[in-house]
């Protein structure tokens, strides 16, 4: 009911031609362990999507709204495993009511730092949470609202680790040692794995910067263009 809802709000808020012509809303999330490149990805996918005269809105988790931020600097200290989820829950649900649906709704792409497949592999795998309870909890802080592209960042996390070795801004889950963020990779290979052809693209984060760009770029490219195929509306006579 909920996805239905906001297909409908997307269509009544989306612009019926003229200027750019008719622009879908995308949903992209940027995925991967502690220094995979996301941020300097997103960056690079943001110029590019405003150079072909798209609206983009960036977020990250946790964060994006005042009460994601605050939900931030709790995590830096250390919780419980389900008061870390929940923390992070609390944040997802603020910037999907507040910045992501407002954004996919006057047909913007929204590009977002971390979603519900982090809470998979950081709270399920990594912390060992039972998969159902986190799944539901999930569902409900989301409220319906999926990612159209997974672009997944795959680096060796020793290398990665290697990258954000003393990063003063980390919070507590980036500080965790190797085996835990070795069960976090592969809960994201496995989500990858299962997840629809074309949901998911996995890109080789030890190549340099400019490689995975051009290679996220293309996807990227290629899941806006059939959005606007799919949802654009029928001409008016």
């Amino acid at each position: 009911m909920a996805a239905r809802r906001l297909a409908v709000e997307r269509r009544r808020a989306l612009p019926r031609g003229g200027g750019l012509g008719y622009a879908a809303p995308v949903f992209i999330v940027l995925e991967g362990g502690e220094g995979a490149g996301k941020s300097t990805l997103m960056t690079a996918l943001a110029d590019h999507l405003r150079a072909a005269g798209r609206d983009v809105v960036l977020a990250r988790e946790p964060g994006g709204t005042p009460a994601g931020e605050q939900v931030r600097a709790l995590l830096h200290d250390e919780l419980t495993p389900w008061a870390e989820t929940f923390a992070f829950l609390l944040a997802r649900a603020e910037l999907v009511a507040r910045v992501l649906r407002p954004a996919l709704a006057r047909g913007a792409v929204a590009l977002c730092d971390r979603f519900s497949p982090s809470t998979f592999a950081y709270q399920g795998a990594g912390r060992g949470l039972a998969e159902l309870a986190l799944r539901a909890a999930d569902a409900a802080a989301r409220d319906g609202l999926w990612p159209d592209l997974v672009l997944y960042l795959d680096v060796e996390p020793a290398v990665g680790l290697g990258r954000k070795h003393g990063e003063a801004e980390a919070i507590r889950t980036g500080r965790e040692g190797l085996a835990f963020h070795e069960r976090v990779r592969a809960s994201y290979l496995a989500q990858a794995a299962a997840a629809p052809p074309g949901a998911w693209l996995t890109l080789d984060a030890g190549r340099p910067p400019d490689a995975v760009a051009t290679a996220a770029w293309a996807a990227v490219q290629g899941r806006v263009g059939s959005k606007e195929r799919d949802e654009r509306p029928p001409a008016s006579s």
